[in-house]
């Protein structure tokens, strides 16, 4: 292991607390200062996802329920009144000791108050009287219809009944709104607390990325290498893999989200790893094309370093100020001018920029937002300008090059070879911070790791 990862891992080896609640208590606060007057807001708990019969998918809890409350559990629902001087009320499900010996233990009515700091607390099933009463005499309610159909049928009869009574009162109407506007820009302006699991994250994928790398030989299977992967994950803290990792050889690379993972690796293929760890409700996503011999091939190192030079090109412009748009545009140069010296691209620069003709080879955007989704919520672009990059915002840094199996003409020499580099960049006052650095992806560095891996 590298003394960088180890020192990363280290320096965050105590982080096994959970937030503390003024966290998510002063989120609430920032939410509700945000509102109008008079105005209610109601987040739901996710619901339980069946896997097959009565298996059950491991419980993860909604970001947005989560990011302003910390409580974990399925059927619950978050009430926030601007009004109120206690605006916080918990709705979740009771105690049950006979449930509990099967299902493992419930906070219940005095762990809401108590652990999650709610002014008030009371069972689900009071939720119906509780939230009617509240909801008269409301100008706005601010909740997203979401996955959960039952939910949201629930809440749209509490709404029409409200509404029906209003007209006679003298009352004005109910607006139903949703509260991602204001959630969502929050969520998009990580905060330390959230950054320490961010980096938590990329440290353990940078040990999960190293362990893949070393058991990449000739002869191991796509599902080994995931399989260390995720041991790696799990071992170090994490709940898991932050989406399902690719585990993509020869020609499975120009697949853009491989997931089968089950073919043989051969010398001379390359080997793309798309895997990042969650911990503790942060994302980590992370990209690496390693070579399964001993070194790349000709042809795969030009390739692999024009991917490395276009998203050096893009990281490099990362920084407050400049636009989200400018990140790609830096990548996507690169990745032109180099087809063009391929002989893939026979039109000039701009010519197949503004016409997309390098949409064969690369095409994906080159970032995305980050943080507790691995597409993080926040907006792209603000009316019809591109979204401009302020201290706190992390985003992906991902070009890549894809020759598919189908390419011709002078593609052809490249065909069923697949690149693709990615970090994730924080946006720091003085420009950028790259969160998952100890990854090596200088191609000498992966050729050294490579032989050490094959002696």
């Amino acid at each position: 292991m590298d003394p960088s990862i180890t020192l990363g891992l280290g320096g965050l080896q105590n982080m096994r607390e959970p937030l503390d609640p003024a966290v998510f208590a002063e989120r609430r606060k920032q939410f509700l200062g945000a509102l109008p007057a008079g105005s209610l807001a109601l987040f739901a708990a996710a619901p339980v996802a069946v896997r097959s019969g009565d298996v059950e998918y491991p419980y993860r809890q909604d970001n947005d329920f989560y990011y302003l409350t910390g409580f974990p559990e399925p059927e619950a629902l978050c009430l926030l009144d601007s009004d109120a001087a206690e605006p916080f009320t918990l709705f979740v499900r009771p105690r049950d000791p006979e449930r509990e010996t099967w299902t493992g233990r419930r906070f219940g009515v005095e762990g809401a108050r108590e652990r999650f700091g709610a002014d008030a607390a009371y069972t689900v099933d009071r939720f119906g009287e509780i939230f009617g009463k509240r909801l008269d005499g409301r100008q706005r309610l601010f909740f997203t219809l979401g996955r959960d159909e039952p939910t949201n049928q629930r809440i749209l009869e509490h709404v029409r009944r409200s509404q029906s009574t209003r007209e006679r009162s003298g009352a004005a109407a109910l607006a139903l709104l949703s509260p991602v506007d204001v959630l969502h820009e929050m969520r998009l302006h990580k905060r330390p607390e959230e950054l320490a699991r961010m980096r938590r994250a990329a440290a353990i994928s940078a040990v999960a990325h190293r362990e893949a790398l070393l058991a990449a030989r000739p002869g191991a299977n796509e599902q080994e290498i995931e399989a260390a992967i995720d041991f790696a994950f799990r071992r170090l803290g994490a709940t898991g893999p932050a989406y399902p990792s690719i585990v993509a050889s020869g020609p499975n690379a120009t697949i853009l989200h491989y997931i089968e993972n089950c073919r043989q690796l051969e010398d001379g293929d390359l080997l793309l790893i798309d895997a990042g760890a969650e911990y503790d409700h942060y994302c980590a996503d992370v990209t690496r094309t390693y070579p399964v011999g001993r070194r790349f091939g000709d042809d795969q190192r030009r390739i692999y370093q024009m991917v490395l030079a276009a998203q050096q090109a893009a990281i490099e412009t990362v920084a407050p100020g400049v636009t989200f748009d400018q990140v790609h545009d830096a990548a996507l140069r690169v990745l032109v001018e180099g087809l063009r010296d391929l002989g893939v691209l026979t039109v000039s620069l701009d010519e197949a920029v503004e016409k997309g003709a390098y949409r064969s080879f690369y095409m994906h955007r080159t970032s995305h937002w980050l943080g507790m989704d691995v597409h993080d919520v926040g907006k792209y672009r603000s009316g019809d300008k591109s979204r401009t990059l302020e201290p706190g915002m992390v985003l992906t840094v991902e070009p890549g090059l894809y020759f598919s199996e189908s390419v011709d003409g002078a593609a052809e020499r490249y065909r069923g070879t697949g690149v693709r580099i990615e970090d994730d960049v924080l946006v720091t006052d003085a420009g950028h911070e790259v969160l998952t650095a100890e990854i090596p992806k200088q191609l000498e560095h992966l050729e050294e790791l490579a032989r050490t891996r094959a002696a």
